[in-house]
């Protein structure tokens, strides 16, 4: 079975059009979708109806920090963050607000798990942000592959033949064979938010039959998203970033 996995689509509904035409079109059979939906952008309803509906046709769907944001408010958030998402609970209407609530913070499939932050106290939501990390986040799992979000920077991490964690650089569209028994965590990038330097919109293919990771990088319309921003009187800061991908 072949996987698009998308993190951190932060409410741009172009970015995650662009990035689900593509998983069609490379023949994806099941999405699977690990948090932080709304937040910094302005489309909260149509991407949160949007992964409601693809969630109930068999796809996957975990919760994130900003999506838990929306339920409670979240102290820790920055000023941008915390007025975009009192803008965005003010869009959302109770249906959105209760399928948000259903998520949970983990799923287990087979040898995956999905998880927005790091398997490691994941409702705390720490950073994978290097191979420390991903070595104390794969000890909390017995899964032999974990795939997260929440950094909006793709990376991979292996356990390597002798037991070290190293990490490698992902190249775009170039697979790469998570090999067993050995044990990985796959960060996917953001969807609607990169922090790379590339602002083209970042997931993940998987296929679950050659265990091998395809890194991928979509264009979409980032003025159309970035104009949205503006409409909405959200912060500037988060129109200028989607163009900078930072």
């Amino acid at each position: 079975m072949r996987l698009a996995l998308f993190s951190d689509i932060h409410a741009n509904r172009e970015a995650l059009t662009a990035c689900l035409a593509h998983a069609t079109a490379s023949g994806a059979e099941r999405l699977v979708f690990l948090g932080d939906l709304v937040g910094y952008g302005a489309d909260p309803v149509w991407v949160v109806e949007t992964v409601a509906e693809l969630c109930a046709k068999g796809g996957i769907c975990v919760l994130g920090n900003h999506d838990a944001a929306i339920l409670k408010p979240e102290p820790h958030m920055n000023p941008t963050a915390t007025q975009a998402i009192n803008w965005t609970r003010g869009e959302l209407k109770t249906a959105h607000k209760n399928f948000l609530a259903s998520l949970e913070l983990t799923q287990r499939e087979d040898d995956r798990l999905y998880v927005h932050a790091s398997p490691k106290n994941p409702a705390s939501w720490p950073y994978v942000s290097s191979a420390e990390d991903a070595a104390i986040a794969l000890s909390a799992t017995t899964a032999r592959i974990a795939f997260c979000g929440h950094l909006h920077r793709q990376a991979l991490f292996g356990v390597t033949a002798t037991g070290k964690l190293a990490s490698f650089n992902p190249k775009t569209a170039s697979p790469v064979p998570l090999v067993k028994p050995r044990q990985w965590l796959v960060r996917l990038g953001a969807v609607g938010q990169p922090r790379d330097g590339d602002p083209s919109a970042a997931f993940c293919l998987f296929d679950t039959q050659t265990s091998e990771i395809r890194f991928v990088r979509v264009p979409y319309d980032v003025d159309s998203a970035m104009a949205k921003i503006r409409a909405a009187g959200l912060p500037e800061s988060l129109a200028l970033r989607l163009a900078e991908g930072r």
